[in-house]
C-alpha cells in the first residue's frame, strides 16, 4: 500500500501499518468508476502521494493504463526509507543505485517523484517503462509543503493512507476541495470528522469491498507474524476485514436502489429478525433496524441502521439524518442508543426520502 508511516513524527518506531494494496482490487475499484464514466479520468492529473513505486500496484496500475484511461499525468511519492518503520529493514533497489541520479546520502533521508507524462522510451507507447523521477527536497510527509503543492496541482488523489492518519488525510484532501479515492477502515465512518462529510454527500463508500468480507494485502517478509496472515502466489498477505473505499466520485452502484418488504412481510419472512422485529429506543425515537435488508419500505419515521448501510446507501431514497452519538436532539448526547438498557453498536440514522 502507498505509506506514510503511522506517526510520521516517529516513524522509526511506528507500529506494524505498513500494507500494500493488490492490483486486482485497484483494478475493480476504478472499473466502478469508469464504468459509469468512462471519461472519469480523462485529462486528469493523479497523485498518489507517498506512494512507492517499485512496490505499490496504485502507481504500476495507472502508469500501465495511462493512454487507455487518457491521463494528463501521474505523479507518484515515496516516503523516505529512514522515515519509515525500522522493522521494514529496507534496502536501496538496484532500481536505484544504478541510476545516475543515485545520491547515496539523499536516498535514505529524502522522499522521491516519480511522474509520467510522456514516451521516454521511443517506443511510440506511455506506460510504466516511462516513469521519471527525482529525489524530493523533503522526506516525503504528505503534510509537507512540497507534497501540499502536488496536491494543489493535481485533479484527484488516490492513495491508501495509514488507517492511523486517515482523519488528517482525509482532511488534507477536502480542504483542498479534491477528488479522490482512498482506503480507510470502515469505522471511520463514525469520526466525528468523516461522518459530516458522509451525511452531506460530500464523501461515500466507493462499489467495492466495503466492510463486506475481507481484504487482502501485500505485506513485506520483515513484518511482525500476526493473526490473519497467509501465503498466496509466494506473497505474503495480511487480511483487514474493515477495510473501505472512500471516494466523491460517482459509481453506479450509488444508484441502486434496495427492494425491501413491507414490515408485515420482514416479520413474517426475514429469518434475521428472530422476533426482536422494530423495537424502539430507549433513549430515542426511532425504531431499531439491525439489517440492512431488514429496512421496512412502509415506515416513514426514523430508523437505526448498521454502519454497513453505508455500502448500499442510495441518495435519491434515503436521507441520512445523523449518528446515534452526535445527533444534535438526543437527550443522551455522546451515548450510543440503547434497547432495554443495553447498547446498541454504531446505529445512523436515516428515513425513506420518498415517504417525506
Amino acid at each position: 500500500m502507498p505509506k506514510t508511516s503511522v506517526n510520521l513524527g516517529g516513524a522509526r518506531e511506528a507500529k506494524f501499518d505498513e500494507f500494500y494494496t493488490q492490483y486486482h482490487d485497484i483494478e475493480k475499484e476504478m472499473n466502478a468508476y469508469l464504468d459509469y464514466d468512462k471519461d472519469v479520468f480523462r485529462d486528469k492529473t493523479i497523485l498518489l502521494p507517498c506512494d512507492d513505486p517499485e512496490w505499490s500496484d496504485f502507481t504500476k496500475y495507472f502508469a500501465q493504463n495511462f493512454e487507455r484511461l487518457g491521463l494528463k499525468k501521474l505523479i507518484s511519492t515515496s516516503y523516505a526509507i529512514d522515515s519509515k518503520p525500522a522493522w521494514l529493514n529496507l534496502q536501496l533497489t538496484l532500481f536505484e543505485t544504478q541510476n545516475p541520479k543515485f545520491d547515496k546520502k539523499k536516498a535514505r533521508a529524502n522522499g522521491k517523484i516519480f511522474t509520467l507524462t510522456r514516451d521516454t522510451t521511443g517506443d511510440k507507447k506511455i506506460n510504466v517503462q516511462d516513469l521519471e523521477w527525482e529525489y524530493l527536497k523533503g522526506n516525503g510527509d504528505f503534510r509537507s509543503s512540497e507534497v501540499t503543492a502536488l496536491r494543489d496541482e493535481a485533479d484527484i488523489v488516490i492513495t491508501n493512507p495509514p488507517f492511523s492518519l486517515f482523519r488528517e488525510f482525509l482532511e488534507w484532501i477536502v480542504v483542498a476541495d479534491k477528488k479522490m479515492v482512498i482506503l480507510g477502515n470502515m469505522n471511520a465512518v463514525t469520526y466525528k470528522e468523516v461522518f459530516p462529510l458522509i451525511k452531506s454527500n460530500k464523501v461515500w463508500l466507493g462499489a467495492t469491498r466495503n466492510g463486506v468480507g475481507s481484504m487482502w494485502f501485500r505485506i513485506t517478509d520483515t513484518a511482525p507474524e500476526k493473526s490473519g496472515q497467509k501465503i498466496e502466489n509466494g506473497q505474503r498477505l495480511q487480511t483487514v476485514g474493515s477495510s473501505a473505499w472512500f471516494t466523491n466520485l460517482d459509481h453506479g452502484r450509488r444508484h441502486v436502489p434496495l427492494v425491501l418488504m413491507t414490515a408485515a412481510d420482514n416479520a413474517k419472512f426475514n429469518k434475521k429478525l428472530k422476533g426482536a422485529e422494530y423495537q424502539k429506543y430507549d433513549n430515542y425515537d426511532a425504531i431499531e433496524v439491525p439489517f440492512t435488508d431488514a429496512i421496512p419500505s412502509d415506515f416513514s419515521g426514523l430508523m437505526g441502521v448498521p454502519i454497513s448501510f453505508l455500502s448500499k446507501y442510495n441518495p435519491e431514497q434515503f436521507e441520512i439524518v445523523g449518528i446515534d452519538r452526535y445527533v444534535s436532539d438526543n437527550p443522551q448526547y455522546g451515548h450510543r442508543f440503547r434497547i432495554d438498557g443495553q447498547e446498541v453498536y454504531a446505529r445512523i440514522l436515516i428515513r425513506h426520502k420518498r415517504m417525506q
